[in-house]
């Protein structure tokens, strides 16, 4: 059973708000006036060819990196004026661990627990090490867990201080079908509650788990729709025609 989630704190505005978001790196344009909306409990998977900017929005989507220009507000909080009040309500979770391999996984959970509380909420982290199936492992060093494992863990790390806004960046990467299934299980379980933003490259899976589906190239946001009035063909022939074009 997942860990209870605490009672999000609503706002009545979408989970991420975006208008015109520009991030530029010498002359070069990452992002090019990024328009975007998702609402609260959402799914958005991101979609596009190498170099269209999606990790660079995931990473000023999760506070890391600031925009050159544009507006962002989170859960209806400006993101750009009030970022510390934002990060304690954000996960993110990569195809990088982000875990201290010599540590433990008890260690790393009360490490990353203490940033957020200033000490470690042991009883959470006793749930979430039983939601990824390793309680069992909890005193071993990291660097000894396979890579199935030490995503499960990252999920763990990730939820550790109970998010709202959950981002994955290509989080299924090198992971084996049974590894990538028991990741599907695990965020299924922890869903409610939520929204969650995905940039992946597999259209199939990305589109299954997805509750809104957005395309971008060049920086720029190609389609932005709910997935309930997208037909998944024409979608796909969108998606294959944007990466054919080398738009990178």
């Amino acid at each position: 059973m997942a860990p209870e989630k605490s009672a999000p704190r609503r706002s009545g505005a979408p989970a991420v708000y975006a208008h015109g978001l520009v991030k530029q790196f010498g002359p070069r344009r990452a992002l090019d006036g990024v328009d975007l909306s998702v609402p609260e409990g959402a799914f958005l998977s991101i979609f596009g060819p190498n170099g269209a900017g999606k990790t660079t929005l995931l990473r000023t989507l999760a506070l890391l990196s600031r925009p050159t220009r544009g507006s962002l507000a989170l859960m209806g909080v400006d993101a750009l004026d009030e970022p510390d009040e934002l990060r304690a309500r954000i996960g993110l979770i990569s195809h990088r661990s982000m875990l201290y391999g010599d540590l433990s996984a008890q260690e790393n959970l009360e490490f990353f627990s203490a940033l957020y509380r200033g000490e470690p909420d042991r009883g959470r982290i006793r749930e979430l090490l039983e939601l990824v199936e390793l309680d069992h492992r909890r005193h071993d060093a990291v660097r000894t867990y396979s890579r199935g494992m030490q995503q499960r863990l990252s999920i763990a790390r990730a939820l550790v201080n109970d998010p709202d806004l959950v981002l994955l960046d290509e989080p299924y990467s090198g992971l084996d079908p049974h590894a990538a299934e028991l990741f599907d299980e695990l965020i299924a379980r922890v869903r409610e509650g939520r929204t969650f933003i995905m940039v992946s490259h597999d259209l199939e899976k990305g589109f299954d788990l997805c509750t809104h589906a957005l395309i971008m190239a060049r920086g720029q946001v190609v389609v932005c729709a709910d997935k309930a009035g997208i037909d998944r063909a024409a979608f796909r022939e969108l998606y294959l025609a944007t990466v054919g074009m080398g738009v990178a």
